[in-house]
């Protein structure tokens, strides 16, 4: 009776259907959502809602077509994306192809010998404050590879080191004591001084970090001792027979040579340069693609590359990035087909009218609710505060909210489902490019998720005890 059923067991579809079949719901949906549209304004070159103008308005119900023209519309809506994808995938094949990172690992995993596990709050950390401070989320991409590799080469398997990346920068977004593109924009439109509240969100990335970094050295410990436990074993299983699969151990590790010095120089003044050219420049996605091409170029060079091979290699690491770019249109396609059909804007209306039941101290946990469902359909932070805090601050100020407290509200809502929802194309292009299937993450991340809606929870009931302010 067990095998009959078995014939029946559930299996996620590839994250390309799951994507397009979400895209026709909102086609449906078109037809039966009445259609809204709010008034926008340009508040210092950005486009906002204005709070009481929703207006319901003649729909435009979309046809199949039109589902189809979405996505072109969608690719050059994230075109610049889709260049920095194939520009870093090409320039990070160079670089792994001169060897310099499987140098670089045998140095470390000899240096962490008897201690692999320190790894997990280091990455976490690290990642932590690019989130925090730079917004790190599609950077990571190119980090994948190097995650895993190196989590393989220290005795675990693919989930630890795609967990550390994507867990790390969401630990950092979610607190986001000085993100500029969710925190500095939802502040801006509150008409907070910019970055106030710094002290509560710095305890809350503490607190997320050492949640997330037990979490995963919890996990790593199990599959070290017993690598049958891995919730990605088959991958683990199928990959070492991978011609570009690293598996280092401490009696055979690469040398450290001079090209390999040469090159780790050249790559410590690039990112060095890409630092200084995002705080103090304002670069954004193009001047750090550029900057990452630029730095494999020279390294290829160093490495000993001819020009054949740099051309060969770069096409090589530029194709394999095909299906997170594909994934990153389709996510953006959902978005297209909602604002066509012109119901993005009454989905969104009816579910901020929910927050007025809620009395003044479950108000910013109405909030929190109703940010967490908005976040499944605008996955970008600064978009989600574009759209949602001029409806939210009225809301606020006529329960007694703080208005840091709606901030606190939008960040966590806005930022603990990124690392689950389908629709965002950045978590299906880093699952992708992992070889990770989407409902594998799902029922690993699951757990932790719980823990950080609950500990979102605590800290929105204290910020209204506290009167977080200024105000």
């Amino acid at each position: 009776m067990s095998s009959k059923f078995s014939k029946f067991q559930f299996k996620m579809p590839n994250a390309l259907v799951l994507l397009f079949t979400i895209m026709m719901v909102m086609m449906v949906l078109t037809w039966v959502v009445p259609a809204g549209q709010f008034e926008r304004v340009l508040v210092e070159e950005r486009t906002v809602l204005v709070p009481g103008s929703f207006t319901f308005i003649e729909s435009n119900p979309q046809t199949p077509f039109e589902l189809i023209l979405a996505l072109p519309k969608a690719f050059m809506d994230v075109g610049s994306i889709v260049f920095f994808l194939f520009i870093t995938g090409g320039s990070f094949k160079l670089i792994t192809e001169t060897g310099i990172l499987e140098a670089l690992m045998g140095r470390l995993v000899k240096l962490l010998k008897g201690h692999e596990e320190i790894f997990i709050p280091i990455l976490v950390f690290v990642t932590g404050l690019g989130g925090a401070t730079l917004g790190l989320a599609e950077e990571i991409i190119l980090f994948i590879p190097i995650g895993i590799a190196l989590s393989r080469a220290l005795g675990y398997d693919a989930m630890v080191g795609v967990a550390v990346l994507i867990l790390g920068a969401a630990v950092g977004f979610n607190a986001g004591f000085m993100n500029p593109f969710s925190v500095g924009v939802a502040q801006t439109l509150a008409e907070l001084p910019l970055f106030s509240g710094v002290g509560l969100r710095i305890v809350l990335f503490i607190i997320l970090w050492a949640v997330t970094s037990f979490y995963i050295m919890r996990y790593a410990k199990r599959v070290k001792t017993r690598p049958e436990t891995s919730a990605v074993a088959d991958l683990e299983a199928s990959d070492k027979d991978a011609a570009d699969y690293v598996d280092l151990n401490y009696q055979e590790l690469p040398p450290f040579n001079n090209r390999h010095k040469g090159i780790a120089i050249a790559l410590f003044i690039g990112f060095a340069m890409m630092i200084y050219g995002v705080f103090k420049i304002g670069w954004f996605i193009d001047e750090l693609g550029a900057m990452f091409f630029t730095m494999a170029i020279v390294s290829a060079l160093i490495g000993g590359l001819s020009t054949g091979e740099i051309a060969d290699t770069f096409v090589a690491g530029a194709k394999e990035m095909m299906f997170s770019v594909l994934a990153i249109v389709f996510a953006r396609g959902i978005l297209v087909v909602m604002e066509n059909g012109m119901i993005l804007d009454t989905i969104i209306y009816y579910l901020v009218q929910v927050v007025n039941i809620f009395p003044a101290i479950l108000g910013s946990v109405g909030m929190y609710v109703i940010q967490i469902l908005i976040n499944f359909f605008i996955p970008s932070g600064s978009g989600q505060a574009a759209a949602t805090m001029p409806i939210m601050l009225p809301i606020a100020d006529s329960l007694n909210i703080t208005r840091q407290t709606a901030v606190l509200a939008f960040q966590l809502g806005s930022g603990f489902m990124d690392a689950i929802i389908p629709t965002s194309g950045v978590l299906m292009a880093e699952l992708s490019l992992a070889k990770i299937p989407y409902n594998k993450w799902f029922k690993w991340f699951v757990p932790l998720l719980t823990i950080y809606i609950v500990i979102g929870l605590i800290f929105l009931i204290a910020a209204h005890v506290i009167g977080y302010g200024p105000f």
